[in-house]
């Protein structure tokens, strides 16, 4: 099973290199829209760790295609709905630290390269778990002006 971990793991890191790569060679700067979804990203883990339940679907387009390694790919709505039980289970507390690696900007469509740092603390016994998490967010610009992810990619470190 650790064999077959790190062979996915290796798998979905060169894709992305390579996607990267090549989308980067190909498109320039955009400084602003760089910022807008920084600033998106930020929103959302204000609100993730605060336990705003009713903010965290924000971020995801309608047509939202999630993947995290081992999990059954998640729409819009089961994605959301898994947000919304975690952060209203009175059982733990999440918190998630987010680093931006890199954010790569082609017109109405973005790529950020992003490592999610979550812990989770059993409320009853105080024992905290923590995960890392690195992954691949591609963003649209949408009718209404604003970043929103409609395909990801994560996985944990094991």
């Amino acid at each position: 099973m650790r064999i077959e971990q790190r062979g996915v793991r290796r798998v979905i890191a060169s894709l992305a290199v390579v996607v990267v790569a090549h989308l980067a060679s190909a498109a320039p700067a955009e400084p602003a829209a760089e910022a807008e979804i920084r600033a998106a990203l930020a929103r959302w883990t204000d609100a993730f760790n605060a336990r705003r339940g009713d903010e965290v679907c924000d971020l995801f387009a309608q047509d939202l295609i999630a993947r995290y390694r081992g999990a059954p790919e998640r729409g819009h709505d089961r994605q959301c709905r898994m947000l919304r039980d975690a952060l209203a289970d009175p059982g733990r507390r999440l918190h998630n630290a987010l680093v931006v690696e890199e954010v790569l900007v082609f017109g109405d469509v973005a790529i950020a390269r992003v490592v999610w740092t979550q812990t989770v603390r059993d409320t009853a016994t105080g024992k905290e778990t923590r995960t890392v998490e690195p992954g691949l967010d591609v963003f649209r610009r949408e009718p209404d002006g604003r970043w929103r992810i409609f395909r990801y990619l994560a996985f944990d470190e094991g």
